[in-house]
């Protein structure tokens, strides 16, 4: 678990002047940012390098899933564009998260770090019934994480909800990326299974993600570095 806990603001706009516009109202408050399908499709390749000139670091979050080959070959491109973070889907299976995992591998220097994530925050327990998952949500989630890290992947994207549980099984060592994150008394919006950014602390998350809190504030820096004050403070606490 590499360093403190820290702020990725998720880009989710649907163009570069509104990503420009969000990145310039930050300002330096935050340096990490999530580009996910919606940007990324609008604006391709071009929009990591934009970040990246802008002295950011960046968040590539487009949740490869495919046939091993296909992924590693996109592990591949992804780190030509320049992503310091790059998210897989866990769901992919066994022999695709080691053919990514093995793809950043041949890449040194310019690798992106891996992520795979588990169960996206918009579900809960009725919507995997609907997908004749029996399992419980909890088990399910921690035994494709679990799977995933096996096979050599860096770290996990997953709710605070089951981020303790992964620290507990997994260590300090993997990265854990927590969307969903919502101060007190935000509204939740299209997530499910969501928490605060001290619960997100407390879980062990590396990374909280965070986007509307940020880009719909009046003050967006001013919002930004309230979220970090209260992530400082617990991590203090905790001794993190």
């Amino acid at each position: 678990m590499a360093g403190k806990p820290e702020i990725i603001v998720a880009l989710d706009v649907p163009d570069a002047e509104a990503a420009k516009s969000a990145v310039r109202r930050i300002g330096k408050a935050v340096s990490f940012y999530k580009v996910g399908l919606e940007l990324f499709v609008a604006e391709g390749p071009p929009i990591i390098g934009l970040l990246k000139d802008a002295g950011k670091r960046v968040f590539l979050d487009l949740k490869l899933h495919d046939i091993p080959r296909t992924v590693a070959r996109s592990v591949r491109s992804c780190a030509r564009y320049g992503c310091d973070l790059l998210t897989v889907h866990a769901g992919g299976g066994r022999d695709m998260l080691k053919a990514a995992a093995e793809a950043g591998a041949e890449l040194g220097s310019r690798r992106p770090v891996i992520v795979a994530v588990t169960t996206l925050t918009s579900l809960n327990q009725n919507d995997l019934h609907e997908m004749n998952i029996s399992r419980p949500l909890q088990e399910h989630t921690l035994s494709l994480g679990e799977m995933a890290v096996s096979c050599g992947i860096d770290g996990l994207v997953c709710s605070v909800w089951e981020a303790s549980d992964f620290r507990k099984r997994l260590g300090a060592k993997p990265l854990l990326v927590t969307p969903g994150i919502r101060p007190a008394g935000e509204a939740v919006g299209d997530q499910k299974r969501v928490a605060t950014p001290a619960a997100a602390v407390q879980a062990g998350a590396s990374y909280l993600v965070i986007g509307r809190p940020i880009l719909e504030a009046a003050d967006p820096a001013a919002a930004a570095a309230a979220i970090a004050a209260e992530i400082a403070g617990v991590t203090s606490a905790f001794g993190r």
